[in-house]
């Protein structure tokens, strides 16, 4: 099997998953549980998770992302997860964002400068 090609030949896709609490809407333990839940939801349907991060503890704003790959097979379900979840913490949405194009950078050889 091809890395990034689902068995049945499916590329899979390239998505930054993102949440906030920009809006003060759940308290410290509130957003501990929607961070929790959204992991959890992100790295059942994940084929592999890229990165994971979070914003500084002394931020102003609370703020999670992930960068992940998807079989597109699966994304639907993964999206309708992530909007129960999105609803159980009174959250107005969750940013789904799909790289249209990744490209895989090979390092420069010497020669070339």
């Amino acid at each position: 099997m091809t890395p990034g090609v689902t068995p049945g030949g499916v590329a899979d896709i390239t998505v930054y998953v993102s949440i906030g609490n920009s809006d003060d809407k759940l308290v410290q333990v509130e957003w501990a549980g929607f961070y929790r839940r959204t992991n959890l939801a992100i790295r059942d349907f994940a084929q592999v998770v890229y990165g994971q991060w979070v914003s500084e503890p002394a931020s102003a704003w609370q703020n999670a992302c992930w960068c992940v790959t998807v079989d597109p097979r699966r994304a639907g379900d993964l999206k309708a997860e992530l909007r129960k979840i999105a609803g159980e913490y009174y959250q107005d949405s969750i940013a789904w964002a799909e790289a249209p194009k990744v490209e895989l950078l090979p390092p420069a050889s010497s020669d070339q400068g």
